[in-house]
Protein backbone atom coordinates (compact mmCIF):
# COMPACT_ATOMS: atom_id res chain seq x y z
CA UNK A 1 0.00 0.00 0.00
CA UNK A 2 2.80 2.21 1.28
CA UNK A 3 4.92 1.75 -2.19
CA UNK A 4 1.47 2.54 -4.40
CA UNK A 5 0.97 5.70 -2.85
CA UNK A 6 5.12 6.51 -3.24
CA UNK A 7 4.23 5.75 -7.27
CA UNK A 8 1.33 8.11 -6.84
CA UNK A 9 2.50 10.57 -5.64
CA UNK A 10 6.01 10.41 -7.77
CA UNK A 11 3.05 9.69 -10.98
CA UNK A 12 1.45 13.09 -9.50
CA UNK A 13 4.77 14.80 -8.81
CA UNK A 14 6.32 14.15 -13.30
CA UNK A 15 2.88 15.24 -14.38
CA UNK A 16 3.29 18.47 -12.76
CA UNK A 17 6.50 18.72 -14.11
CA UNK A 18 5.40 17.71 -17.35
CA UNK A 19 2.71 20.72 -17.22
CA UNK A 20 5.09 23.37 -16.44
CA UNK A 21 7.17 22.24 -19.95
CA UNK A 22 3.82 21.64 -21.76
CA UNK A 23 1.44 24.27 -21.05
CA UNK A 24 -2.21 23.73 -21.76
CA UNK A 25 -1.97 20.58 -23.57
CA UNK A 26 0.27 17.70 -23.40
CA UNK A 27 1.74 15.86 -26.24
CA UNK A 28 4.68 13.43 -26.70
CA UNK A 29 7.24 15.67 -27.20
CA UNK A 30 6.55 18.02 -23.88
CA UNK A 31 7.31 14.12 -21.83
CA UNK A 32 10.22 13.37 -23.76
CA UNK A 33 11.77 17.05 -22.96
CA UNK A 34 10.46 17.00 -19.49
CA UNK A 35 11.21 13.57 -18.08
CA UNK A 36 14.32 12.98 -20.88
CA UNK A 37 12.25 10.06 -22.00
CA UNK A 38 12.40 8.44 -25.14
CA UNK A 39 9.03 8.32 -27.32
CA UNK A 40 7.63 5.18 -26.73
CA UNK A 41 7.91 5.22 -23.33
CA UNK A 42 6.63 8.67 -23.12
CA UNK A 43 3.53 7.68 -24.85
CA UNK A 44 3.29 4.74 -22.29
CA UNK A 45 3.56 7.19 -19.60
CA UNK A 46 0.83 9.64 -21.27
CA UNK A 47 -1.30 6.17 -21.69
CA UNK A 48 -1.10 5.63 -18.10
CA UNK A 49 -2.18 8.99 -16.66
CA UNK A 50 -5.52 8.99 -18.87
CA UNK A 51 -6.03 5.68 -17.41
CA UNK A 52 -5.73 6.68 -13.89
CA UNK A 53 -7.66 9.31 -14.60
CA UNK A 54 -5.03 12.13 -14.29
CA UNK A 55 -5.69 13.36 -18.14
CA UNK A 56 -7.79 13.63 -20.45
CA UNK A 57 -7.59 12.78 -24.10
CA UNK A 58 -8.47 15.20 -26.61
CA UNK A 59 -7.14 14.13 -30.09
CA UNK A 60 -4.22 11.95 -31.40
CA UNK A 61 -1.26 11.99 -29.23
CA UNK A 62 -2.84 15.65 -27.29
CA UNK A 63 -4.46 15.07 -23.84
CA UNK A 64 -5.30 17.66 -21.37
CA UNK A 65 -5.33 17.32 -17.26
CA UNK A 66 -8.56 15.88 -16.51
CA UNK A 67 -9.14 17.40 -12.85
CA UNK A 68 -7.83 20.16 -10.42
CA UNK A 69 -7.05 17.11 -7.72
CA UNK A 70 -5.04 15.13 -9.94
CA UNK A 71 -2.49 17.82 -10.48
CA UNK A 72 -2.22 19.19 -6.95
CA UNK A 73 -2.53 22.69 -8.24
CA UNK A 74 -5.28 25.28 -9.81
CA UNK A 75 -4.67 24.16 -13.56
CA UNK A 76 -7.36 22.67 -15.46
CA UNK A 77 -8.55 23.36 -18.87
CA UNK A 78 -11.45 26.00 -18.75
CA UNK A 79 -10.15 27.84 -22.14
CA UNK A 80 -11.69 25.54 -25.04
CA UNK A 81 -9.63 27.89 -27.41
CA UNK A 82 -5.88 26.43 -26.33
CA UNK A 83 -6.86 23.38 -28.29
CA UNK A 84 -7.13 24.97 -31.63
CA UNK A 85 -3.43 24.48 -32.18
CA UNK A 86 -3.03 21.35 -30.58
CA UNK A 87 -5.98 19.51 -32.85
CA UNK A 88 -6.30 21.38 -36.16
CA UNK A 89 -2.94 23.36 -36.85
CA UNK A 90 -2.08 24.65 -39.31
CA UNK A 91 -5.40 26.37 -38.19
CA UNK A 92 -6.99 29.88 -37.10
CA UNK A 93 -9.77 30.89 -35.33
CA UNK A 94 -12.78 32.71 -37.84
CA UNK A 95 -15.77 33.29 -39.10
CA UNK A 96 -18.68 33.51 -36.50
CA UNK A 97 -16.25 33.05 -33.51
CA UNK A 98 -13.85 36.15 -34.26
CA UNK A 99 -16.86 37.92 -34.87
CA UNK A 100 -18.06 37.72 -31.59
CA UNK A 101 -14.64 37.92 -30.20
CA UNK A 102 -13.31 41.61 -31.69
CA UNK A 103 -17.19 42.53 -30.76
CA UNK A 104 -19.04 42.47 -34.06
CA UNK A 105 -21.30 41.30 -32.82
CA UNK A 106 -23.51 40.49 -29.55
CA UNK A 107 -25.28 37.05 -30.95
CA UNK A 108 -23.14 34.17 -28.82
CA UNK A 109 -22.64 30.43 -30.88
CA UNK A 110 -22.80 27.21 -29.36
CA UNK A 111 -19.69 26.41 -31.34
CA UNK A 112 -16.20 27.37 -31.99
CA UNK A 113 -15.44 27.91 -35.25
CA UNK A 114 -11.81 26.60 -36.87
CA UNK A 115 -10.02 27.62 -40.63
CA UNK A 116 -7.58 24.84 -41.10
CA UNK A 117 -5.52 23.25 -43.68
CA UNK A 118 -5.65 20.19 -42.27
CA UNK A 119 -8.28 17.49 -43.83
CA UNK A 120 -11.56 17.32 -42.74
CA UNK A 121 -13.44 14.63 -42.45
CA UNK A 122 -15.98 15.64 -40.45
CA UNK A 123 -16.78 19.09 -40.05
CA UNK A 124 -18.23 18.95 -36.74
CA UNK A 125 -16.43 17.48 -33.88
CA UNK A 126 -16.84 17.58 -29.92
CA UNK A 127 -13.78 17.58 -28.37
CA UNK A 128 -13.26 18.21 -24.84
CA UNK A 129 -16.81 18.88 -24.18
CA UNK A 130 -16.71 21.88 -26.81
CA UNK A 131 -17.95 21.57 -30.47
CA UNK A 132 -15.82 22.81 -32.70
CA UNK A 133 -16.78 23.69 -36.68
CA UNK A 134 -14.24 23.00 -39.15
CA UNK A 135 -13.70 24.34 -42.61
CA UNK A 136 -10.65 23.59 -45.02
CA UNK A 137 -8.59 26.05 -46.54
CA UNK A 138 -5.22 25.84 -48.04
CA UNK A 139 -2.76 27.08 -46.03
CA UNK A 140 -1.26 29.40 -48.36
CA UNK A 141 -4.18 31.46 -47.52
CA UNK A 142 -3.22 31.67 -44.04
CA UNK A 143 -2.63 35.20 -43.80
CA UNK A 144 -4.13 38.14 -41.56
CA UNK A 145 -4.47 36.74 -38.20
CA UNK A 146 -3.26 37.59 -34.84
CA UNK A 147 -2.46 35.42 -31.69
CA UNK A 148 -4.50 35.92 -28.54
CA UNK A 149 -3.08 34.41 -26.00
CA UNK A 150 -4.91 31.95 -23.73
CA UNK A 151 -3.72 30.65 -20.31
CA UNK A 152 -0.24 29.62 -21.91
CA UNK A 153 -1.59 29.35 -25.16
CA UNK A 154 -0.84 31.91 -28.27
CA UNK A 155 -4.32 31.26 -30.48
CA UNK A 156 -4.54 32.74 -33.84
CA UNK A 157 -7.63 34.37 -35.04
CA UNK A 158 -8.52 36.16 -38.36
CA UNK A 159 -8.12 40.31 -37.65
CA UNK A 160 -11.14 41.89 -37.60
CA UNK A 161 -10.22 42.41 -41.95
CA UNK A 162 -9.93 38.93 -42.54
CA UNK A 163 -12.91 37.83 -40.25
CA UNK A 164 -15.48 40.37 -42.62
CA UNK A 165 -13.48 38.74 -45.92
CA UNK A 166 -14.16 35.06 -44.39
CA UNK A 167 -17.74 35.78 -44.12
CA UNK A 168 -18.17 37.25 -47.50
CA UNK A 169 -16.42 34.72 -49.15
CA UNK A 170 -18.88 32.10 -47.73
CA UNK A 171 -21.93 33.92 -45.50
CA UNK A 172 -22.41 30.38 -43.89
CA UNK A 173 -19.45 30.64 -41.50
CA UNK A 174 -20.90 34.10 -40.66
CA UNK A 175 -24.38 32.80 -39.45
CA UNK A 176 -25.76 33.93 -42.78
CA UNK A 177 -25.60 36.78 -45.10
CA UNK A 178 -28.11 39.14 -42.70
CA UNK A 179 -25.73 38.25 -39.76
CA UNK A 180 -22.64 38.95 -41.97
CA UNK A 181 -24.47 42.18 -43.07
CA UNK A 182 -25.09 43.45 -39.72
CA UNK A 183 -21.60 42.78 -38.76
CA UNK A 184 -19.74 44.57 -41.42
CA UNK A 185 -22.36 47.52 -40.41
CA UNK A 186 -20.42 47.71 -37.21
CA UNK A 187 -17.44 47.46 -38.81
CA UNK A 188 -17.59 50.70 -40.71
CA UNK A 189 -17.96 52.21 -37.57
CA UNK A 190 -14.84 51.31 -36.02
CA UNK A 191 -11.92 53.34 -35.24
CA UNK A 192 -9.25 50.51 -36.99
CA UNK A 193 -12.12 50.41 -39.71
CA UNK A 194 -9.37 49.93 -43.04
CA UNK A 195 -10.84 49.87 -46.61
CA UNK A 196 -7.70 49.44 -48.61
CA UNK A 197 -6.75 46.20 -45.89
CA UNK A 198 -9.77 44.43 -46.47
CA UNK A 199 -10.00 45.15 -50.23
CA UNK A 200 -6.29 43.76 -50.46
CA UNK A 201 -7.06 40.74 -48.70
CA UNK A 202 -10.18 39.55 -50.68
CA UNK A 203 -8.26 40.17 -54.08
CA UNK A 204 -5.28 38.28 -52.13
CA UNK A 205 -8.28 35.47 -51.77
CA UNK A 206 -9.10 35.02 -55.36
CA UNK A 207 -12.33 34.89 -54.34
CA UNK A 208 -14.28 37.56 -57.16
CA UNK A 209 -18.00 36.96 -55.11
CA UNK A 210 -15.78 38.69 -52.05
CA UNK A 211 -15.79 42.35 -53.76
CA UNK A 212 -19.09 41.81 -55.44
CA UNK A 213 -20.81 41.26 -52.08
CA UNK A 214 -18.92 43.52 -50.02
CA UNK A 215 -19.36 46.03 -52.67
CA UNK A 216 -23.19 46.28 -52.58
CA UNK A 217 -23.55 45.75 -48.87
CA UNK A 218 -21.27 48.73 -48.15
CA UNK A 219 -23.32 50.45 -50.87
CA UNK A 220 -26.42 50.45 -47.98
CA UNK A 221 -24.68 51.46 -44.67
CA UNK A 222 -23.26 54.98 -44.36
CA UNK A 223 -19.66 55.28 -44.27
CA UNK A 224 -19.11 52.52 -46.75
CA UNK A 225 -18.85 54.54 -49.79
CA UNK A 226 -14.75 54.76 -50.14
CA UNK A 227 -15.07 50.81 -49.57
CA UNK A 228 -18.11 50.23 -52.45
CA UNK A 229 -15.35 52.50 -54.73
CA UNK A 230 -12.47 50.58 -53.84
CA UNK A 231 -14.52 47.70 -54.41
CA UNK A 232 -16.05 48.40 -57.68
CA UNK A 233 -12.78 49.09 -58.87
CA UNK A 234 -11.54 45.45 -58.76
CA UNK A 235 -14.71 43.56 -59.95
CA UNK A 236 -14.59 40.58 -61.64
CA UNK A 237 -16.30 39.30 -64.37
CA UNK A 238 -19.58 37.31 -64.15
CA UNK A 239 -21.96 37.01 -61.46
CA UNK A 240 -22.38 35.85 -57.96
CA UNK A 241 -24.98 34.96 -55.96
CA UNK A 242 -25.22 37.48 -52.67
CA UNK A 243 -25.92 33.76 -50.69
CA UNK A 244 -24.88 30.87 -52.37
CA UNK A 245 -27.66 29.07 -49.82
CA UNK A 246 -30.22 31.16 -51.17
CA UNK A 247 -32.00 31.53 -54.45
CA UNK A 248 -31.18 34.70 -56.58
CA UNK A 249 -34.08 35.91 -58.75
CA UNK A 250 -32.94 39.85 -58.76
CA UNK A 251 -29.93 41.10 -60.51
CA UNK A 252 -28.02 43.99 -59.22
CA UNK A 253 -26.23 45.10 -62.19
CA UNK A 254 -23.68 47.63 -60.65
CA UNK A 255 -22.48 44.58 -58.61
CA UNK A 256 -23.06 41.74 -60.68
CA UNK A 257 -24.74 39.92 -57.82
CA UNK A 258 -27.54 37.84 -58.28
CA UNK A 259 -30.11 38.63 -54.89
CA UNK A 260 -33.10 37.21 -52.81
CA UNK A 261 -35.92 39.07 -53.31
CA UNK A 262 -35.69 40.80 -49.76
CA UNK A 263 -32.26 42.40 -50.50
CA UNK A 264 -33.88 43.21 -53.97
CA UNK A 265 -36.89 45.30 -52.29
CA UNK A 266 -34.63 46.68 -49.20
CA UNK A 267 -33.43 50.31 -50.06
CA UNK A 268 -30.04 51.27 -48.93
CA UNK A 269 -29.73 53.19 -45.94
Amino acid sequence: MKENSLRLSRGRAQLVQVLSVAGDVIRVDDVVLALQLDRTSAAQRLSRWAEQGWLRRVGRGAYVAASIDTMGSDRVLDEPWVLVPALFAPAYIGGRTAAEHWDLTEQIFKDIFVMTARAVRRKQQERHGTLFSLKHINERKIFGTKNVWRHQTQVPVSDVHRTIVDMLDDPAIGGGVRHVADCLAVYLQRDDLDEKKIVNYAVRLGNGAILKRLGFLADRFPGGAELSRLCKQHLSGGHAKLDPAQDGPFVVTKWRLHVPEFWARERAI
